[in-house]
């Protein structure tokens, strides 16, 4: 039967969630059961493409990356895909009614990293329009399980949160982006002389990022908040823990927030959920 196909397909969207990432896990985990599943699709989704642009070093990453593009789109159109992260992907997509549009802008970013090592501001903001704010409309898509007004309403806070997170990875990740493949996101930026005065004028546009983002959050259905909200949280504290973080160390190790203190923010997050106090 198909639907044990589909079933099967949503199960391995959500270990690819699991195994990847424990944060966006937990998050997704404390969205409306309805919600869960597109969720996990559309993180599937968007971890391959990554994954081949990121890891697949031995191999040949544009012709694999075509490949992939070429079967999403099949999948699309025809409605199931073998691959079952991508007929999970063309499940969420057709029952949410997606833009085609945001999954080209998303890919084209994709395209974007296996060429481009060092972003112009204009070429910045391409790439982060499509490596995270459309990849925040998609889920935002969801989360308003379609409705068109409250996308609309809230399209711009969803944008710049996907930005805030995304730019708080560049942070996180700037020495393997550096150092192994060779990348610097950020415009202007000369990271053989990285400083705190650099990594201050970074913060300050994630900061503008996140308070634009976070009103956004507290607008969102309740049954989808509180799993944003916990993404959030996880990322203030990753953000302020970057924030007391000498440049240096920044540059020289990936920062992280250890498991127990993720546990602890899922209790507190919880209670301020709760309690209205967001």
């Amino acid at each position: 039967m198909k639907q044990l196909f589909d079933t099967l397909s949503h199960d391995m969207s959500a270990m690819t969630t699991k195994r990847y990432s424990t944060s966006f896990s937990i998050g997704i985990h404390f969205l409306s059961k309805d919600l869960q599943a597109p969720i996990h699709a559309v993180y599937g989704f968007v971890r391959f493409a990554d994954e081949i642009v990121d890891s697949f070093h031995e191999y040949e990453k544009k012709e694999l990356l075509q490949e992939f593009k070429a079967e999403t789109y099949k999948a699309l159109e025809r409605g199931i895909s073998l691959n079952p992260i991508l007929n999970s992907f063309q499940w969420a997509v057709n029952k949410y009614n997606i833009d085609p549009k945001l999954i080209e802008i998303f890919l084209q970013s994709m395209e974007m990293d296996l060429e481009t090592t060092q972003y112009e501001q204009d070429v910045y903001e391409q790439y982060i329009l499509g490596s995270a704010e459309v990849v925040g409309l998609m889920c935002l898509k969801i989360f308003v399980r379609g409705n068109e007004d409250a996308y609309a309403s809230l399209k711009d806070s969803a944008m710049k949160l996907g930005s805030a997170f995304q730019k708080i990875n560049f942070l996180r990740d700037l020495n393997a982006d550096y150092h192994h493949l060779g990348r610097t996101y950020f415009p202007e930026m000369n990271f053989d002389v990285f400083d705190c005065a650099m990594k201050t004028k970074i913060e300050h546009e994630i900061d503008l990022d996140f308070k634009a983002g976070y009103e956004g959050i507290k607008l969102l259905p309740k049954d989808a908040r509180f799993g944003v909200y916990m993404a959030y949280r996880y990322y203030i504290k990753l953000f302020h823990k970057i924030q007391k973080t000498d440049a240096k160390v920044i540059l020289g190790q990936r920062i992280r927030i250890p498991d127990n203190k993720k546990y602890r923010l899922l209790f507190t997050s919880y209670l301020r959920h709760n309690l209205n106090l967001l």
